[in-house]
């Protein structure tokens, strides 16, 4: 097992950690935490405008008749998600590289709006089309980003800033040095958006259309669910690796799905990030719940039963490293098949039940703390087909955990006795 460990951390694990610490990659997942709470808040106001009561109710009714403005705080949040993202992505990059953080979030956003063309509507002038400062827009919003803080860094670097005296408040003085970036910034972007029209929404939404399409599929789902579970398994944080390079993507399937349902259109994408929040990690990552049960109900051993109570409340709630740590399941190579095993069988199962419209798809972005079949009601938008497949999944969960639990609860009663040998 030593060897084993030594050979996957010095020929995988290892580069896929340097991957996920690489400084761009950081910015990015920075920059999309920093707007979760707007997602979070946002995504509440698509429940108050199609709340899951029966239709012709009198609440049915009140949001029917007052679904334009309910939506408003919708629209200005998670609608223009990738506004907030651009601005949290340029800031982050720029404090990593320690030149002024606010001026590397402005021009990031100046960049990123300047990728699209007002339009002239008769009667009203000059409007700017929200689509593509949602999710559609967030490969641009990442891309714009980044080269609007390299621009930046460039200008520091190369010493192009305008010099004020001392004597100017610290504010001002900032503000000047970001003068000469911001209209390189300003100046590239036109050209390309206003005198060459190139429309690079569209030519990045084609470049990423395949990585879309397989991101959304069966194996697009197993694959970063193995990921996930087996660097947990090396006692590596598998969620931070794999959601740096996959969360930009999942981000956009919910601001699809979102969109859609206030379009009244079908929902298109089964596995946005809430799909594997509520249906996967219901516990937390490895699908824990199930193993928590068997502690509590059928453990032998001391060590696993006192386990089992200090870990439920927190497993309850999503959070699992008492589990993880305690058991142990990292380096156990009995713990470790069912970790990585039980995931990969309730993403099968949770994938094909939302493909064949068993379980309304996700796109509400409820707290991730919340229990699962609570997450999962609000997520589908009060479906509760949702609750039933998440019991039906802990259950799965259980049932593949224990023969393993089983096995490790033995080796902790060999050992045990053996200590109580020695002792006497």
């Amino acid at each position: 097992m030593e060897k084993a460990v030594q050979l996957l951390d010095r020929y995988f694990s290892g580069p896929a950690v340097k991957l996920a610490e690489q400084r761009h990659l950081q910015a990015v997942r920075n920059g999309v935490i920093s707007a979760l709470p707007f997602i979070i808040v946002g995504s509440f106001f698509l429940i108050v405008a199609f709340p899951p009561v029966p239709e012709g109710s009198a609440i049915a009714r009140w949001a029917e008749e007052h679904v334009r403005e309910i939506l408003i705080p919708y629209r200005l949040t998670m609608f223009i998600m990738s506004l907030y993202i651009v601005y949290g992505i340029g800031y982050n990059l720029a404090k990593s590289y320690r030149i002024d953080p606010l001026a590397g979030a402005q021009i990031s956003a100046a960049a990123f709006l300047l990728t699209i063309v007002p339009q002239t509507i008769d009667g009203v002038g000059e409007v700017l089309p929200m689509t593509n400062l949602g999710g559609r827009g967030l490969f641009v919003a990442i891309l714009t980003s980044i080269v609007a803080v390299e621009i930046l860094r460039f200008c520091k670097r190369k010493n192009w800033t305008i010099k004020m005296p001392e004597q100017v408040p610290p504010a001002l003085i900032r503000s000047f040095e970001a003068l000469i970036p911001v209209a390189i910034t300003v100046l590239l972007m036109t050209l390309i958006t206003v005198v060459f029209r190139i429309d690079l929404h569209g030519v990045i939404g084609k470049l990423v259309s395949p990585l879309v399409t397989v991101g959304d599929s069966l194996p697009g789902v197993l694959v970063p669910v193995f990921l996930i579970t087996f660097f947990w398994s090396l006692g590596i944080h598998g969620d931070s690796i794999v959601g740096t390079i996959a969360r930009p993507l999942w981000e956009v399937f919910l601001a699809n799905n979102a969109e859609a349902v206030v379009a009244g259109e079908a929902i298109p994408h089964a596995a946005p990030e809430t799909f594997f929040q509520w249906f996967v990690w219901i516990g937390g990552s490895g699908a824990t719940f199930g193993l928590v049960i068997c502690m509590l109900f059928f453990a032998r051993t001391k060590y696993s039963k006192t386990l089992g109570k200090t870990a439920l409340a927190p497993s309850i709630f999503n959070i699992n490293e008492p589990v993880i740590f305690g058991v142990p399941i990292m380096l156990n190579p009995i713990m470790i098949i069912p970790f990585v095993v039980t995931p990969l069988v309730t993403s099968t199962l949770s994938y094909f039940a939302t493909v064949l419209g068993l379980v309304t798809p996700t796109y509400i972005m409820p707290p991730w703390t919340l229990p699962a079949p609570i997450g999962a009601y609000l997520a589908t938008g009060g479906d509760w087909r949702a609750v039933v497949l998440v019991v039906v999944n802990v259950a799965i969960s259980f049932v593949i955990y224990y023969p393993f639990f089983r096995m490790h609860e033995r080796k902790l009663i060999e050992e045990e006795e053996a200590e109580q040998r020695i002792g006497a």
